[in-house]
């Protein structure tokens, strides 16, 4: 565990997102951030959090919030991913599980008793101070992307 809490300062990151830019938390200084971690691009739960995210993305805006999806896919299968499905929010590889790891966001899995190390689906809400406002630790895709705005809108 990493030790986040609601008040304490987001870590710092730089990753490399969609489209070949860089992304880094400074970008959003005086902006409240929706960072999300999902696992993997392209797989049923992960797409339709990006669709809800994407389908809410004016509301957040209109709340004084950006939305930035993180995985540890390859910056080739974030483009993939957000022309397939039309996507209109960032995403940012974090193929050395640094930032993830800062976030309490990789760590061990299991599935059908395999044991493995992967993205954990976690949400953040940082303020515009830099600050995290809530966390969510684990996620529930169906209605997730509405409770997040609700929060975005509260802060």
């Amino acid at each position: 565990m990493t030790g986040l809490s609601e008040g304490s300062r987001a870590p710092a990151f730089t990753l490399p997102r969609d489209g070949g830019d860089g992304v880094s938390l400074a970008d959003f200084k005086g902006r409240k951030l929706v960072l999300y971690f999902y696992p993997k691009a392209d797989t049923s739960g992960c797409t339709a959090e990006a669709i809800a995210f994407t389908g809410l993305r004016a509301a957040f805006a209109k709340a004084g919030a950006e939305i930035l999806g993180v995985s540890a896919d390859p910056v080739k299968a974030l483009d993939k991913f957000k022309a397939k499905h039309d996507l209109k929010i960032a995403l940012a590889s974090d193929a050395t599980h640094k930032m993830l790891t800062a976030y309490g966001a990789w760590g061990e899995k299991s599935m059908y008793g395999r044991k493995y190390m992967g993205v954990m689906r976690k949400t953040f809400l940082i303020g515009g101070d830099g600050r995290i406002a809530r966390i969510w630790p684990k996620v529930a895709v169906s209605g997730h992307a509405e409770e997040v705005l609700a929060a975005a809108k509260a802060l």
